[in-house]
């Protein structure tokens, strides 16, 4: 942020007293430009057996799988953004069970909050960002065709968590390999 957000002078980088980074500071109304960590909130949506992946139709990773998620937006919870980008990515409708994966992703400045849910009465389809939605198996997961490693690491907890019919938390920090996003 080279502008000050609260009065539009130039901003300048150094390390304001008590703190230990550097940040951008207004040197005419003293204001703290703070870069935080986005929030991704997202589901891991099953019916049946199976579960909802998305097909890609924006950037990054156009035309790959991935679980319905997106950024968090202000003012909701972290399980209503999950709810908001399941209906809004593959038209469904989810009730929460738990929730299941936390990603820090530290590299590139993300935290992914993702959600066991259960989609109601088995209805989806594709919304603006999504070319489609499928229901897959363990079998049919398109391990080679996933848009991100938090995708991956989610659907194996599951796959395997599901075996024991037990579904505890897990908290990851995700490689270092330079991605995107999650």
């Amino acid at each position: 942020m080279n502008f000050c957000g609260n009065c539009g002078s130039e901003t300048v980088e150094k390390i304001p007293l008590g703190d230990h980074q550097i940040r951008r500071v207004c040197p005419k109304c003293n204001s703290i430009h703070y870069v935080n960590p986005k929030v991704i909130c997202g589901a891991l949506a099953i019916w049946g057996n199976k579960v909802l992946l998305c097909r890609r139709a924006i950037e990054p990773r156009y035309g790959l799988w991935t679980l319905p998620a997106g950024y968090m937006e202000l003012f909701e919870t972290m399980e209503q953004g999950a709810a908001r980008e399941t209906r809004e990515e593959a038209e469904a409708e989810i009730q929460i069970e738990q929730l299941y994966c936390m990603y820090n992703i530290p590299r590139i400045g993300q935290i992914y909050v993702l959600f066991k849910a259960n989609i109601i009465e088995g209805q989806f389809g594709a919304g603006d960002e999504t070319l489609e939605s499928k229901l897959f198996s363990e079998d049919e997961i398109p391990w080679n065709d996933l848009a991100f490693p938090s995708v991956e690491r989610t659907l194996r907890h599951y796959f395997e968590d599901r075996k024991l019919d037990h579904y505890p938390t897990h908290l990851e920090t995700l490689g270092t390999r330079i991605d995107h996003t999650g």
